[in-house]
């Protein structure tokens, strides 16, 4: 039998990413399976370096990867770089490069100028062709939280939305806050807030949902179902706060068009969570720019307030809670590493292939 790949956990390079693909439990499982580990010194990681240092793995310092054999696997979550070296390795991470993003090009030549492959997260597809890991229940959660930062923001002095987002060590420091936060708000008097979530019954849905519902806000719960007609949906304007968790295509009504910017309505909030802004499907046209936690939402009316918020990562909010999910749901699929052509390793290579050859 060939000997296990050599796995190497590299530093993320996105400022405020504090997510992990692997946990300390995780490079544990690795090892046993004969696998040998590299783990990068990273002073944002969530998890301590000392909690992988105790399972015997091999330490680095950050970017040290760059200099590792060819034969050896890169993993991340985020973006490399922009002005870094061609990419000899084969890459695990989200890489953003298939749907037309303006630095996909980019990222896709220096794969082919360096002969290395990119294991795209988002395209590990089981047989049914959906995601084998995903962080859509904390995104779906954070999103519904920063929404409802947006919405107590709106109700105090100068009444605008949240000049920043903060990393928050679990749920139950972020909970503890928004709490003590709303209940300022309804004690001056004002009405706790509504929520509807469209895409209720996926994973992102669900987590807004869990939200909610721990704040003890009244939510209503679409799906596809509720929105099939078309529109329009005059029932997302009666609700203080809209959490859209559907990801845009040609299918997906508009929820919110431009004339609601005017119209009567209770709606003053929107997190969209799914953040498409640019996709020509746009279900929430009334912004084209996604946001970030230095500077998280757009005013786009001002009497009546409507605020948008559309971060693309999310999760890095609680970078404990989804980094133990979301490496709970790769880890199994870690393990079959061993055999790259078969499995959601060849799928991932094929849809490289395909997109590398355009370039």
């Amino acid at each position: 039998m060939p000997p296990k790949p050599h796995i190497w956990i590299r530093a993320e390079q996105r400022a405020q990413e504090k997510r992990v693909p692997v946990t300390p439990s995780g490079v544990r499982a690795l090892m046993e399976a004969g696998f040998h580990v590299t783990i990068e010194n990273s002073p944002a990681r969530a998890i301590p370096l000392a909690d992988y240092a105790a399972t015997g793995c091999e330490i680095a310092n950050t970017d040290e990867w760059i200099n590792s054999p060819a034969s050896t696997i890169i993993l991340g979550l985020k973006e490399l770089n922009e002005d870094g070296p061609d990419l000899i390795h084969r890459h695990i991470m989200f890489g953003h490069a298939y749907k037309g993003q303006a630095e996909g090009p980019a990222l896709l030549k220096r794969f082919k100028r360096g002969g290395g492959t990119l294991l795209d997260l988002e395209y590990l597809l089981d047989p049914s062709g959906r995601r084998v890991a995903a962080f859509g229940y904390w995104a779906g959660y954070a999103g519904a939280a920063l929404g409802l930062k947006t919405w107590i923001a709106q109700q105090m002095p100068p009444f605008k939305g949240p000049a920043s987002v903060g990393i928050y060590a679990d749920k139950t420091a972020l909970i503890n806050e928004l709490r003590d936060d709303l209940n300022l708000v309804i004690n001056g008097g004002k009405q706790r807030p509504n929520m509807i979530t469209i895409g209720a019954l996926g994973r992102v849905g669900s987590g807004a949902c869990d939200l909610a519902q721990t704040l003890d806000l009244p939510v209503t719960k679409w799906d596809m179902a509720e929105t099939v007609s078309g529109g329009p949906f005059p029932e997302i304007l009666a609700h203080d706060i809209f959490v859209n968790c559907i990801l845009a295509d040609a299918s997906v009504p508009v929820f919110v068009p431009k004339s609601a910017l005017s119209a009567p309505r209770k709606l003053s909030v929107i997190a969209d969570v799914s953040c498409d802004p640019n996709s020509p499907y746009n279900p929430i046209p009334i912004y084209d720019a996604s946001h970030s936690f230095a500077d998280p939402m757009v005013r786009c009316h001002e009497n009546p307030p409507l605020d948008v918020t559309a971060i693309d990562n999310l999760p890095s909010m609680l970078p404990v809670e989804s980094s133990e999910d979301y490496a709970q749901q790769l880890l199994p699929h870690l393990l079959t590493l061993g055999a790259l052509d078969s499995g959601v390793w060849a799928g991932a290579t094929t849809t490289f292939n395909t997109h590398v050859q355009d370039i």
